[in-house]
């Protein structure tokens, strides 16, 4: 699983975070690429998207700023989960 964050600036309220997560949702759908979960944080300024392979930079890039919200600080790197139910799903798919 893949953790990929982009830095978004320009949010403002919670429908500039639906905004921005439902631009990515459809970019991520148009190019067959399935999240496990996509969150946006005017908080953090970001927008975060797991999924089980790398996205491309490009891609969240084009999406966001389509919406007019600028971005800054790209990084996607490996992601375990962690937790218990991430522990017992383990013993499961180990087999």
């Amino acid at each position: 699983m893949y953790r990929t964050t982009l830095g978004v600036d320009g949010m403002m309220c919670g429908m500039c975070e639906a905004h921005v997560r439902e631009a990515v949702l459809k970019a991520l759908e148009k190019n067959l690429i399935a999240a496990k979960k996509v969150t946006a944080s005017k908080s953090n300024k970001t927008v975060v998207v797991l999924a089980e392979r790398p996205i491309a930079e490009k891609l969240l890039r084009t999406a966001v700023e389509a919406t007019g919200y600028e971005t800054t600080h790209f990084r996607c790197e490996s992601y375990v989960e962690k937790g218990f139910f991430a522990r017992i799903g383990s013993f499961f798919s180990n087999n």
